[in-house]
């Protein structure tokens, strides 16, 4: 077992496709050139009590494999259902260029932090991609029939412009503890930019509104959209901004260890944005987090785990680095025969 597969099991327990964003039959264990069939299950303590989430590819095989999900035992049509039961954020070394590649990935990460506080967030996207999907199907083999269309375009502005309400008001929230810089301590403050038309419109007009704008503007290029092979607006748009207060400087201008301290600083913030509103912070996965901060930043984001109303899962290739949380953590290495307590943390005191 790797301590990444770990906290990608435990990520695929919550909305979306979980750390990697693999297909489900890109996960399972390679058997020759095809990914074997795969589960995950856990157990949830919330505000509605427990809660068993499974997932996985049980009985099929192959790259054309579909990801099933159940709750208590009952199937689920999707994992937007499990908004409201389960949420995790990481921050992982892939995520160190999330400034210099492109908007999904930063997208991917906003709406990890909004499904968080806005559970319902998860299926207004999902419900947005599965319209326009149905739009783009239409519209790529040329069948024009305006009354088909129109019902999607219908439902991509009211899923769209719920999406960017969301988003918006999170980005707000969130800027507000991040200039503040309460909830950061030795990381730097930081300030978010939704960067969205949908949102941008909503700064100036209501949200119906801005429903007939997106209406509007999708109907009316849909030749343009046809030839592009997408829509040019909607949900699927918006990209993040951040920039570094301290510097006044972009964060895709700053150093790799800037950004990650920026990253960082938006965690902690958030968590404890959710804390205060739900009671309970989202899982937070840390995949070798820690050994990219100096000693300094390092215990501070030990104190800040620590205070946070959180479940929290920190790995590492050198044990010498959590130091500062033996009798507070629990520690284990990962074996390939699975999780063995480490010998050097003791188990911590309940109390």
């Amino acid at each position: 077992m790797g301590k990444t597969n770990l906290l990608e099991a435990i990520s695929l327990l919550g909305p979306g496709r979980g750390l990697r964003g693999a297909r489900a039959g890109e996960i399972g264990r390679r058997s020759g050139a095809e990914a074997r069939a795969w589960a995950a299950w856990g157990l949830f303590e919330g505000p509605h009590g427990a809660s068993a989430i499974a997932t996985g590819t049980v009985g099929d095989d192959g790259p054309d494999a579909r990801r099933k999900w159940r709750l208590d035992d009952e199937p689920l049509k999707s994992s937007a259902e499990l908004a409201d039961r389960a949420a995790a954020v990481w921050l992982t070394p892939q995520m160190d260029r999330l400034f210099q590649e492109g908007a999904s990935g930063r997208r991917r990460f906003l709406d990890r932090l909004v499904w968080a506080l806005e559970p319902t967030h998860a299926r207004e996207v999902a419900a947005h991609d599965t319209a326009m999907s149905g739009r783009n199907r239409l519209l790529g083999e040329g069948r024009r029939d305006a009354r088909w269309l129109a019902a999607l375009e219908d439902a991509m502005a009211r899923h769209a412009t719920a999406a960017a309400a969301a988003r918006r008001a999170l980005v707000a929230r969130l800027n507000a503890l991040l200039e503040a810089g309460t909830a950061t301590g030795a990381f730097p403050a930081a300030r978010l930019t939704l960067l969205d038309p949908v949102a941008a419109w909503l700064d100036e007009a209501p949200a119906v509104t801005v429903e007939d704008k997106l209406r509007e503007a999708l109907a009316a290029n849909r030749a343009r959209d046809a030839a592009a092979g997408g829509a040019a607006v909607g949900a699927h748009k918006a990209d993040l901004g951040m920039t570094h207060l301290p510097k006044d400087l972009p964060a895709e201008l700053c150093s790799t260890g800037e950004q990650k301290a920026l990253l960082v600083s938006v965690v902690l913030a958030h968590a404890a944005l959710i804390g205060a509103a739900r009671g309970f912070a989202p899982l937070l996965l840390l995949d070798e987090v820690a050994a990219h901060l100096d000693q300094r930043r390092r215990e501070a984001l030990y104190d800040a785990l620590v205070a946070l109303p959180a479940q929290v899962f920190l790995t590492g290739t050198e044990g010498d680095i959590f130091s500062p949380l033996r009798g507070t953590a629990e520690a284990f290495r990962a074996t390939p025969a699975g999780l063995v307590p480490h010998p050097d943390f003791p188990v911590p005191n309940p109390a």
